[in-house]
C-alpha cells in the first residue's frame, strides 16, 4: 500500500527537508498527482531555487525574513518568529517561472505547488492582507489563514491555507471528504505539513514531547487507515477518504499548512460531511470562540 505518512526526515531530497509531489521531486509517490510540497531549513545567507516547470507555487516562510526572486524581480517576505505568530508574507510567484528562496539570517520555508498550465501573474499577499477566519466554535474553534484560496488569490490549480488549532481542540471537523466531481463536492487532493509548540500557560516541563494526530479513513471501497502521531515537519498527504480531526492534544498547540488541488474543472474547495458526525456544525450555533483565539493578534 502506498505510504501515505512521512515523519521528519522521511522525504529529504537535496537542500529540501521535504519534497513531495513537486515537479522535481526525486520521491515517487503513487497514485499522487495534483499537488506538492517542498520545505527547507536555510542557515544565514543561504538560497534554494527551484527552475522552471508547468507548476504554479506560493512561498510560504515558517520562521524567518526571506527574499523570494521571480523573473529578476526580488519580494521581501517579512516572516515571523514561527508558525504560531498569525499569517506571514507569502508570494504566489506563476507558473513557467524559475524562483529562488534566501534568507540574510536563516529560516524555515515552505513552498506548495501544484501542476499547472493557465498563466496568473506574480502576486505579493502582505499579512494584513491575509483574510484570517475563526472556524468552529467550543474545542472546535480553530484558525484559518485564508491567503490561497479562491476568494483571495487568482491561480490555475491549487488551494492553500494554513490552520492553527489551540491546545485541546479538534480542527478538521467534523471527518469530511473531496474525493469526487459531483453537486457540491470537488475532487481534491490534500497535503497536511504540521508544526507543533508546547502551548503557553500548559505548564509542561522543558522536554515535553509536542504532539498531534491525524485521522483519514475509508469513503469507499479504496483503502486507506490512517491514525498519525504528528509533530514539527511531518506531512500526511490525502488521496481520497474521510478525514479529521486533526486533533492538538492537552497541552500542546497544532498547526498545519494545506495544499490541494485536483483533476476538476472547477477551483473550489467543496465538500461533503461523514454523515455520522456533520450534526456537530449544528451544536457550534449554541457555543462562543475559544477565548485563545486569534493567535498573533
Amino acid at each position: 500500500m502506498t505510504n501515505w505518512v512521512y515523519p521528519l526526515g522521511t522525504a529529504t531530497d537535496g537542500d529540501w527537508d521535504i519534497s513531495l509531489g513537486t515537479s522535481d521531486s526525486s520521491a515517487v509517490v503513487n497514485g499522487w498527482a495534483h499537488t506538492g510540497l517542498k520545505v527547507a531549513t536555510l542557515a544565514p545567507g543561504a538560497v534554494v531555487e527551484l527552475p522552471a516547470a508547468s507548476e504554479e507555487r506560493i512561498v510560504v516562510p515558517l520562521n524567518g525574513a526571506f527574499v523570494a526572486t521571480v523573473e529578476g524581480v526580488d519580494y521581501p517576505l517579512a516572516g515571523r518568529p514561527s508558525v504560531f505568530n498569525g499569517p506571514t508574507d507569502v508570494l504566489y510567484s506563476g507558473t513557467g517561472k524559475t524562483v529562488t528562496i534566501g534568507s540574510a539570517d536563516g529560516g524555515r520555508v515552505a513552498v506548495a505547488t501544484a501542476p499547472a498550465q493557465a498563466l496568473y501573474p506574480t502576486r505579493l499577499i502582505k499579512a494584513a492582507e491575509t483574510p484570517v477566519e475563526l472556524r468552529g466554535a467550543g474545542n472546535c474553534s480553530r484558525q484559518v489563514h485564508n491567503f490561497g484560496t479562491p476568494a483571495a488569490l487568482e491561480a490555475d490549480r491549487f488551494i492553500v491555507c494554513e490552520v492553527i488549532t489551540p491546545a485541546g481542540n479538534w480542527s478538521s471537523y467534523p471527518p469530511h471528504k473531496h474525493d469526487e466531481e459531483k453537486d457540491g463536492e470537488t475532487h481534491l487532493e490534500e497535503i497536511y505539513y504540521f508544526e507543533t509548540q508546547v502551548a503557553a500557560g500548559s505548564g509542561a516541563p522543558d522536554d515535553a514531547d509536542a504532539i498531534g494526530y491525524q485521522r483519514v479513513y475509508a469513503s469507499d471501497d479504496r483503502p486507506i487507515d490512517v491514525s498519525a502521531e504528528v509533530r514539527t515537519g511531518d506531512v500526511v498527504l490525502v488521496p481520497y477518504g474521510w478525514h479529521g480531526p486533526a486533533m492538538a492534544a492537552p497541552g500542546y498547540d497544532l498547526y498545519y499548512l494545506n495544499v490541494m488541488a485536483g483533476p476538476g474543472p472547477v477551483r473550489e474547495w467543496l465538500i461533503s460531511d461523514d454523515p455520522h458526525h456533520g450534526w456537530v456544525r449544528q451544536s457550534w450555533d449554541e457555543q462562543e470562540i475559544d477565548p485563545r483565539l486569534p493567535f498573533g493578534a
